[in-house]
């Protein structure tokens, strides 16, 4: 496994985390959904490194 992937799948597990904080605390769903869409393009983009 290459580092670039290992980093863009931990960034997009960040982000996630990030989207799970927001929804709980009840901001704006355009917030989510922006951050939202940034985790699963990290995400596919470090499982198609892979």
């Amino acid at each position: 496994m290459s580092k670039g992937a290992l980093a863009l799948i931990f960034v997009g597990l960040f982000l996630t985390g990030g989207v799970i904080s927001f929804w709980k605390q009840k901001l704006p769903k355009g917030v989510i959904a922006v951050l939202a869409i940034g985790a699963a393009l990290c995400l596919g983009a470090g499982a198609m490194r892979l």
